[in-house]
């Protein structure tokens, strides 16, 4: 489970506006930080027209690295530390520079300039 990488991951239980089910995630926590069983993910969603539009959705079209079935986007909105046991089997991954971009994006998230 490293960085860059797209797990399915088990979300549930979520409480609220959570973004639920099972779903893709990616790693976005730095592969060297921890010493717990926990990664920092940030879920994928189906892509919508107005995601375009929003600092903290990256978009991801699907290729034969990331191995999604559709046009999607990875809300750096909704990271959070999950136990490793969340996640049940890897996907595929994200470039690097998808992974700028998802680090840029969790910046606007946290407001570091």
């Amino acid at each position: 489970m490293k960085q860059r990488e797209i797990w399915l991951v088990n979300l549930d239980p979520t409480v609220g506006s959570e973004i639920r089910k099972t779903r893709p995630c990616v790693v976005v926590g730095d592969d060297t930080i921890g010493i717990l069983p926990l990664k920092l993910v940030a879920p994928i969603t189906d892509l919508k027209e107005r995601y375009h539009r929003v600092p903290w959705m990256i978009i991801l079209t699907p290729d034969s690295l990331n191995n999604l079935a559709k046009p999607s986007a990875l809300d750096l909105f909704q990271v959070r530390c999950l136990s490793e046991e969340r996640l049940i089997r890897k996907i595929g991954e994200i470039t690097p520079p998808e992974l700028t971009q998802a680090k840029g994006a969790l910046k606007t998230v946290f407001g570091i300039p």
